[in-house]
């Protein structure tokens, strides 16, 4: 998955809609996941600080994607598989914390390192 299947169309920014789309979430899940307001999405001046909130969620999703193979089971991860690791929590949790940072582990995971 890359970002571009999420982007808002003529625009360089993320689209709200498509990502929670993927995500199988509503955009008030969206907006509390992402850290903003619900109205930020849909303001025409929101589209920077839309894109900056999304980015981490895109990226998580786009590694996990790469190492499941596919979209929709990468959006599954995201939401379900709690992980020993990080104390039992899902990265949509971990992201919800504001804590994407934790989810570097991805990565080397990725590269064979945990694997």
């Amino acid at each position: 998955m890359s970002a571009s299947r999420c982007g808002e169309e003529r625009t360089p920014f993320l689209s709200s809609k498509r990502v929670a789309g993927l995500l199988g979430v509503t955009m008030t899940e969206l907006a509390g996941l992402s850290g903003i307001a619900r109205n930020t999405f849909a303001a025409k001046t929101g589209a920077r600080k839309v894109d900056a909130a999304l980015s981490p969620i895109i990226r998580i999703l786009a590694t996990a994607g790469e190492m499941t193979g596919d979209q929709v089971r990468a959006a599954i991860w995201f939401k379900t598989s709690a992980d020993p690791g990080w104390v039992g929590k899902t990265a949509y949790d971990l992201v919800c914390e504001g804590k994407t940072d934790n989810l570097a582990y991805l990565k080397a995971a990725r590269s064979g390192i945990y694997a």
